[in-house]
């Protein structure tokens, strides 16, 4: 079921995309290396799909929504399972895991396409 629109989907990647840089420092696992940079990187992601997507939260507008749909579910598993797939798994796992997991929840349940469209050059109609 598709229950989360494309501008709720634009503020929480923005959202999302900002904690998870500030992850390591605000939870403390900033001195865990696969932990830090795997939040950072993904965070950096989640802010350049968010500016880079043809939604109504986006700058250049170059990638299509449906495209940013299926690299959210990506980066969430990548994300989710980071902790595993680096090592860090014993020193710090959940706030990896239950970002991962957020990130497929909203790139499986966002309305893909908008309800007013957005033409070339960025204006909705």
């Amino acid at each position: 079921m598709k229950f989360i629109s494309r501008r709720v989907h634009a503020m929480l990647d923005y959202i999302v995309g900002i904690l998870l840089i500030l992850a390591p420092t605000l939870l403390g696992f900033s001195h865990i290396p696969g932990a830090k940079y795997s939040a950072i990187i993904a965070g950096v992601l989640v802010l350049g799909m968010a500016l880079l997507t043809r939604h109504e939260g986006g700058v250049a507008k170059v990638i299509p929504m449906s495209t940013h749909l299926v690299m959210d579910v990506i980066l969430g598993i990548l994300l989710a399972l980071s902790p595993w797939l680096f090592n860090f798994s014993d020193q710090v796992f959940l706030p990896h895991l239950i970002v991962g997991v957020f990130s497929i929840i909203a790139g499986l349940c966002t309305v893909p396409a908008s309800q007013h469209g957005v033409a070339p050059g960025g204006v909705l109609s």
